[in-house]
């Protein structure tokens, strides 16, 4: 059993926003695997598939970014998923646009949702893909910059960049997360 989980805020106002990359992955991922039937449990939506015999779960936690981890330990208790069988895709302001980062484990860094998530499993070491988002370039409050909507060149990036994602998470539930690192991982000498 896997549990792949997006981030983002609910409600239309935060809809294909910078801060919602991972319920965007979520939507693209579930279509691909033709599972869209989302169903409101543990303070989100859920949907799954199966992978051979593996279930996978998909789900969006609609607890708000920053009380992500409400929702993840809940449904991760409820199905006894090890920390370990659980990945977190979300947005990244510090990587250039649409590049990726995998990491096995690691810090929460400054993202807020990933702090919840970490303070509230106890734990770092669960896998994590992030998107990035870029910055603002014109002075831009960050605050109002991941709030901000793509536009269309940017969701035609980021629908790109999702294919990987997904090739990442495919890997994941194969136990094969390292192939995806070495595949997907944008390099140091990448970013600007």
């Amino acid at each position: 059993m896997k549990l792949i989980v997006g981030l983002g805020n609910p409600g239309n106002k935060y809809d294909k926003t910078r801060h919602n990359v991972g319920f965007m992955f979520i939507d693209h991922y579930a279509k691909e695997k033709k599972c869209m039937d989302y169903k409101e449990k543990f303070h989100g939506l859920l949907t799954s598939f199966f992978a051979g015999e593996e279930q996978v779960y998909l789900f969006k936690p609609l607890t708000y970014m920053n009380l992500s981890g409400q929702a993840i330990l809940e449904i991760s208790q409820y199905y006894h998923i090890p920390h370990q069988d659980i990945l977190v895709v979300y947005d990244d302001k510090d990587l250039p646009f649409a590049s990726l980062r995998l990491r096995v484990k690691g810090n929460p860094g400054s993202h807020n949702g990933m702090k919840n998530i970490t303070m509230l499993l106890n734990d770092t070491s669960f896998y994590r893909i992030r998107v990035g988002i870029g910055c603002p370039s014109n002075g831009m409050d960050m605050v109002d910059f991941v709030l901000s909507k793509f536009n269309k060149e940017e969701i035609e990036l980021l629908n790109k960049s999702f294919v990987d994602v997904a090739k990442s998470c495919d890997l994941f539930i194969n136990n094969k997360f390292d192939l995806a690192m070495n595949r997907y991982n944008v390099r140091k000498s990448d970013e600007k």
